[in-house]
């Protein structure tokens, strides 16, 4: 099989925004099926290329896969004997090399094309996110969407909040005051987000969680909300301004959040401002 095909495949992979693990053999000793510098690609659904096939490539694919599913971004090396317990005669030994690539560290909606939007948006597109962009209004979005940013034009926008895996971040900035309180009641119900962000001020933050007790939810619950958001040192009016803050926001918190697995399916929610300012802000 030409060399080419696992390259071809993680350009396409990248393309797509789906993450992968590259395999690569960098070690053989003895009688092995393929020589060193052997590579395949593994994405979630499908493999690309081969280091030789048999039992040392299905459990090379189900490692990758593994690495897929819990996000793992560290590269990993595994040793492996290729005796009777891989199921192969040859009798040699195998390093293998796992290489993550293209592994989005933050799953992100963004509802709302507005000004702010469309200058947070690009940003977000330039980090390791997948951003889903959200709006009812089609002539809202810009005519040029950023490279790996979905585009959803959807009258129910608040359906699209079940639409998101379990860890996603949430931003709201939407034209509607009341929509906003629905997309907030819908991401706050789910509470297995690592970030949800509402644009607006103190005074709306007040309003807001006087009517979602009025609905019955937790204060704690509540309290997982962001808004104002972005940080606050970031000063200015500016749309770009805001974006900036917002992004910073994000970053801070997908690398303080990086490593840590959820318990018990609850995702941790990092703290990313002192104590007495977050009784402050909150």
């Amino acid at each position: 099989m030409s060399n080419t095909v696992w390259i071809n495949a993680l350009a396409e992979l990248q393309q797509q925004g789906e993450p992968c693990v590259l395999v690569t053999i960098i070690e053989e000793r003895g009688s092995t099926p393929r020589n060193a510098g052997s590579k395949m690609v593994v994405s979630r659904e499908r493999l690309y290329d081969t280091i030789g096939g048999g039992h040392l490539e299905y459990k090379a694919q189900k490692i990758a896969r593994e690495m897929l599913e819990n996000r793992v971004r560290e590269t990993r090396l595994e040793r492996f004997s290729l005796g009777a317990s891989l199921g192969q005669c040859c009798g040699g030994a195998t390093v293998l090399l796992f290489e993550p690539m293209g592994q989005p560290q933050a799953h992100i909606a963004v509802f709302g094309a507005g000004h702010v939007g469309r200058a947070l948006v690009p940003l977000l597109a330039s980090l390791p996110c997948k951003v889903r962009w959200i709006d009812s209004r089609e002539s809202e979005f810009p005519a040029q969407i950023p490279t790996g940013v979905e585009k959803v034009v959807n009258d129910e926008v608040v359906d699209e909040v079940e639409n998101m895996p379990a860890g996603s971040y949430f931003i709201v900035m939407t034209h509607n005051h009341q929509l906003d309180l629905e997309l907030t009641a819908a991401i706050l119900e789910r509470d297995d987000f690592t970030y949800y962000g509402l644009i607006g001020s103190k005074s709306k933050r007040a309003k807001f969680e006087h009517r979602l007790r009025d609905r019955g939810f937790q204060a704690e619950t509540v309290q997982r909300m962001r808004c104002p958001m972005g940080i606050a040192e970031v000063k200015g009016k500016l749309p770009v301004e805001i974006a900036v803050s917002i992004a910073g926001e994000v970053i801070a918190t997908y690398n303080a959040n990086f490593g840590e697995k959820s318990a018990d399916g609850e995702k941790p929610v990092p703290m990313l401002v002192p104590a007495a300012r977050r009784s402050q802000t909150g």
